[in-house]
């Protein structure tokens, strides 16, 4: 696998070629909200409309309240169940359990097809056993990179997050950095830890995880603030979210410190930032494509017995970075909560 890393292109394009993607048709889709536990979408219409027979499928994903990042995951998997005459039915719980139920609800209600997120696989290990011997296929995006196969998952959407770390802490190296911290805002996230372990491994200076708790931005704001305040030689804060990366710009200023901002994943609110340089660059993962590619390859199987990557090799989504050579390019997609 080449994993070249090319941070000062200006191309926004994935590490990794996708291995198989159905061509995006125009898609009319609409602002999910964070918030809500499980709810019905794919409403509106979209050009070139699937008249297959109609089919349910359940998106469950690990999403906490307000994380923007979901709603844009959300917005591709609504985007091709419109296509695909999918009925759509999301929940999100970042409590496993909670996460492993919705699984379970949906078997229960003998869904066509299940796409779920992965940060607590060991968790979710019985459940999904449980729709694999229902006959019912299942595919994960986002989160379970190193586990979707193990759990019996029939394809994978998403970045290599270590791979992404990694990609990081060379940036950080480049940029002369020399003490960062990494900021976690959920404990127990494989994905999240995997992030700050890859950066841990390239980075040539040193650093630390500080846990936040991310549900509480209040928390997350005073939490980093003292952490910059205890230690002022910490010139790079490392965040996972672009919430946490615009809070952390805060806590800066608040610290007096000199400190750099960077960040995993985007948002439009982000991108005004880049642009602005009050975050110095960020590593996208393309969660829009993740949610549509995710969708589209249950109606793929079904219809057509089609495997992304053959069943053994996940569709890699990025990472890229977006720096402000190349956030105008994105700029007017993030705009549309589509990046």
């Amino acid at each position: 696998m080449d994993r070249t890393f090319h941070p000062r292109s200006r191309r926004i394009a994935p590490l990794v070629a996708l291995a198989a993607a159905s061509a995006l048709l125009a898609a009319g889709c609409s602002s999910g909200s964070g918030g809500k536990k499980a709810e019905e979408s794919g409403n509106g219409a979209a050009a070139g409309k699937a008249n297959t027979p109609r089919m349910t499928v359940a998106l469950v994903t690990h999403q906490a309240p307000g994380d923007t990042f979901w709603d844009i995951v959300r917005k591709g998997a609504e985007a091709a169940a419109a296509k695909d005459n999918i009925k759509l039915v999301y929940s999100a719980d970042p409590n496993a359990g909670g996460q492993a139920n919705f699984v379970q609800n949906a078997i229960d209600q003998k869904v066509d097809g299940i796409a779920i997120t992965l940060a607590k696989p060991d968790a979710m290990k019985d459940v999904v056993g449980k729709a694999t011997s229902a006959g019912i296929p299942v595919v994960g995006l986002n989160s379970g990179l190193s586990d979707w196969k193990k759990l019996g998952l029939t394809e994978f959407f998403g970045q290599d997050e270590t791979v992404a770390g990694e990609a990081l802490g060379k940036k950080l190296n480049a940029e002369g950095a020399k003490k960062a911290v990494c900021v976690v805002q959920e404990q127990g996230n494989i994905g999240l830890t995997q992030r700050c372990d890859g950066v841990k491994k390239t980075f040539g200076g040193t650093t630390e995880n500080l846990y936040v708790n991310g549900t509480d931005m209040p928390s997350v704001k005073s939490t980093i603030t003292a952490k910059l305040k205890q230690d002022p030689a910490i010139d790079y804060v490392v965040t996972l979210g672009a919430p946490y990366a615009l809070t952390s710009v805060q806590s800066v200023a608040d610290a007096g410190s000199k400190a750099k901002i960077a960040t995993f994943d985007l948002n439009k609110d982000l991108t005004g930032a880049i642009n602005k340089g009050t975050i110095q660059f960020a590593v996208d993962q393309q969660p829009y494509l993740q949610g549509y590619l995710a969708i589209d390859s249950l109606w793929l199987y079904k219809n057509n017995g089609n495997y992304s990557g053959g069943g053994e090799q996940p569709v890699l989504t990025g990472p890229a970075f977006v720096d402000k050579s190349n956030v105008d390019a994105v700029a007017k997609f993030a705009a549309n909560g589509t990046r």
